[in-house]
């Protein structure tokens, strides 16, 4: 067992260049290898790495930022150099290491300012593990922010990785210090707040200083890439996000057999901003998915699962759960499996927790009055069927389905009606 912990402390040597120079036609792209003196755990002798290791321990990694070259394909300006965001962290920006990041550590930043790109207009946060949203929410305040993305998966939040949109404050930086996080980045940190976040030796505390300028990054393409088992690579321009007002969504309606079909209830202003909030969010949420929002908290996310009414079940299970679990919390400080398993050995009154789980059926696990958000049209009627049955109101969704009459009658059925939009373009992201 020793040697199995030793290996997640490891630090892998990498054998990749200086400089990565990637030639489209005639066009150059020129990349510089991103490497960190951090202290060396056990001697504190500073040592120059890049990435700590890759998605596992026995990979070699590194990070690479663009440093030169102006790509122009088919009438699209790619990013140009000097926009850096992860790839451009240098020493002064890691207040504190802990340890050499790995690959996981910055994806999962990467994708945090992917998703917050699109929450900067008030306080807001997000906590990521394994390149996915656990809890994103709009708060009054940051602190506000952060307990609402905390609370919304305090299971799932335990070695993930924080990005929020304003300074770290010291009320934010209590509660953040109480939980144990991999990774706190924040655009900056106000007096005090690094000495409360340092008390956690090994997390990494990171400024990343362009967060106040994400807004220009919803329209700035990147090239994606993807590689092939077999050496083969598969190049793509980043998806670009068109819903960016409650003005861009498309009215529910379609011809089916020569017969129209139109959602009859128009959205409130609330069921518009979480749908907006939600589609916001969903850019950062591997497909297919399909998540539950309410009051700007993530309520449910199913994610990377492969047929669509699958993935609206297991979003439900997952808010029953973390409803449960929030609800514990709140009452007795401790997580709701634990409490449990307390329950089990006599240590705990069993009636607290059949309280907690009727609390959690009579409020359908959060969902009620919440907005079901898809990546892609609803094939059957069955998906959207298990969220109005929860009790959503309002839903989002591609559109385009040979069987969108279907979803809309269901919506028209409902009691009281649910209303739909469509977005006219999907959000896969694998």
């Amino acid at each position: 067992m020793s040697d199995i912990k030793k290996m997640y402390r490891a630090i892998m040597a990498d054998h990749f260049p200086d400089e990565m120079v990637i030639k489209f036609g005639d066009q150059t792209l020129i990349y510089k290898k991103r490497t960190w003196k951090i202290p060396d755990e056990k001697t504190g002798e500073l040592i120059e790495k890049g990435l700590r290791y890759g998605e596992n321990p026995e990979q070699e990694a590194a990070l690479y930022e663009l440093v030169n070259g102006n790509l122009i394909l088919g009438g699209c300006q790619f990013i140009q150099p000097g926009n850096g965001l992860v790839s451009s962290i240098n020493e002064e920006d890691m207040i504190q290491a802990g340890k050499h990041p790995g690959k996981t550590n910055l994806t999962d930043l990467d994708n945090g300012l992917n998703i917050i790109k699109f929450l900067s207009d008030r306080p807001a946060a997000a906590i990521l593990k394994h390149n996915n949203p656990c809890g994103a929410a709009y708060g009054k305040t940051l602190s506000d922010a952060y307990n609402k993305a905390n609370m919304a998966d305090r299971i799932a939040a335990f070695g993930g990785c924080l990005v929020i949109n304003k300074a770290m404050d010291k009320e934010t930086a209590e509660m953040v210090g109480k939980n144990y996080l991999e990774v706190v980045a924040a655009p900056e940190f106000e007096e005090g707040t690094v000495h409360i976040l340092a008390k956690r030796k090994n997390l990494r505390i990171i400024r990343v200083g362009k967060i106040h300028e994400l807004v220009k990054f919803r329209t700035l393409r990147f090239v994606d890439f993807k590689s092939l088992i077999d050496g083969g690579i598969i190049v793509q321009q980043s998806p670009l996000n068109k819903i960016k007002t409650k003005d861009d969504f498309l009215p529910a309606k379609t011809t089916y057999k020569d017969q129209e079909y139109a959602i009859e209830r128009q959205p409130t202003e609330k069921e518009y901003a979480d749908m907006l909030f939600g589609w916001n969010v969903e850019q950062g949420i591997t497909s297919n998915s399909v998540i539950y929002v309410k009051d700007g908290v993530t309520v449910g996310i199913g994610t990377g699962e492969q047929d669509r009414v699958g993935v609206a079940e297991i979003a439900i299970f997952k808010a029953y759960t973390k409803y449960a679990d929030a609800v514990c919390f709140k009452k007795y400080g401790i997580p709701y499996k634990t409490f449990e398993l307390e329950v089990r050995d006599g240590k705990r009154d069993k009636a607290a927790l059949i309280e907690i789980d009727d609390e959690t059926k009579k409020d359908n696990g959060g969902l009620i009055g919440a907005a079901m958000i898809s990546d892609a049209f609803f094939p059957f009627r069955d998906g959207v069927d298990v969220g109005i049955k929860e009790g959503i109101t309002a839903i989002v969704n591609p559109g385009g389905s040979d069987r969108d009459f279907e979803s809309i009658i269901a919506c028209n059925e409902a009691n009281p009606k649910v209303t739909m939009v469509y977005t006219g373009q999907r959000a896969f992201k694998h």
